[in-house]
């Protein structure tokens, strides 16, 4: 698969990964073919990634947004990564996503660390996402609690978080879904006898 077409899928796979995150995507963007991708994002001799740089918001409020980034190079240093930072700061973002084509160095991932708690950096190999995980068949959905339906929920059943099932922070699904430790993660898997199968687990 060439450049062009290994990043179309990527792209769509980010974009439905922030729809399902509660991020308003333009349907224009969602509906993208291949040949329209190409005629837009590439340059004389190459992806222009610097062009793929996406700024959503959330749909139930528009101070929360996320920046997504393609840094240029195989293996990302510290001199990119510093300057999507800087472009945070500015522009009071506290959340990114970085897709990396190869590796990230170990200073890179420094870098990141530092910037934690205030800002929240995830990143992602392009091959993670070649493929949307959540549209297998076998991968059931997955709904984050909010903090008042958490609360709801231990009280219902009067149990502590630390006696639900667990999931881990590192998960495939949970990294597709932004998921953050102490959350809690509603799970419908279809049921034979009862349509369908409720359980909650927290990302540990």
């Amino acid at each position: 698969m060439d450049e062009v077409g290994r990043v179309f899928l990527v792209r769509k796979t980010v974009l439905q990964m922030l729809q399902d995150r509660g991020y308003i995507v333009p349907q224009s963007d969602l509906d993208m073919d291949r040949d329209s991708f190409r005629s837009k994002f590439m340059g004389e001799s190459a992806l222009n990634r610097e062009a793929l740089t996406l700024l959503m918001q959330k749909k139930d409020d528009p101070t929360d947004q996320i920046f997504v980034f393609w840094p240029e190079d195989l293996k990302v240093g510290v001199r990119p990564v510093k300057k999507y930072c800087d472009r945070m700061k500015e522009e009071a973002v506290f959340r990114a996503i970085v897709i990396i084509q190869q590796t990230l160095t170990a200073f890179a991932k420094q870098v990141f660390a530092e910037m934690a708690p205030r800002y929240t950096i995830e990143h992602f190999q392009e091959a993670e996402l070649l493929v949307n995980i959540t549209e297998h068949i076998l991968v059931p959905k997955h709904k984050l609690l909010t903090e008042l339906e958490k609360q709801t929920l231990l009280a219902k059943y009067k149990l502590e978080d630390s006696q639900l099932p667990r999931i881990q922070v590192n998960d495939p699904v949970a990294r597709y879904y932004g998921l953050q430790k102490g959350q809690v993660v509603k799970i419908i898997r279809p049921s034979e006898t009862a349509g369908r199968y409720v359980t909650y687990r927290l990302v540990v």
